[in-house]
């Protein structure tokens, strides 16, 4: 049975940071495609953060360019996500999701509203305050 917990939320000041982490658990994670994505109260969701299988393609948002970073450990079946300078319009629930990467083309298809996932997480809150 495959399970993706996510930790590492909690409560920061603006311009603090965060490290969020996904851990796949019964998934053989380096063949999937994984991505962060976060929905705040009557938002819509957003595509955060996604990485290919391997690693090596990543994507993100415009509103988190710059200031974020995904990264995975397939040998741990653990994905990241840094997020720096945080700002209060990050707060969100954030959840992890995984898609067989040989279903989907690209990992900006796989953080475009819309897509559907094999699997997903509870999620984790991140509050910012101003």
């Amino acid at each position: 049975q495959v399970h993706l917990v996510e930790s590492g939320g909690g409560s920061v000041q603006a311009g603090g940071s965060l490290r969020l982490s996904c851990a796949a658990f019964g998934l053989p994670s380096s063949l999937y495609a994984m991505g962060w994505f976060r929905q705040a109260p009557g938002k819509e969701r957003e595509g955060v953060s996604c990485i290919s299988s391997g690693g090596a393609l990543t994507h993100y948002a415009d509103s988190v360019k710059g200031r974020s970073t995904i990264s995975r450990d397939n040998a741990k079946s653990t994905v990241y996500l840094q997020l720096n300078d945080l700002k209060p319009e990050d707060t969100a629930v954030y959840y992890c999701a995984a898609r067989n990467q040989a279903t989907i083309n690209t990992v900006e298809a796989m953080c475009a509203p819309g897509t559907t996932f094999n699997f997903r997480g509870q999620g984790t809150q991140v509050t910012v305050s101003s």
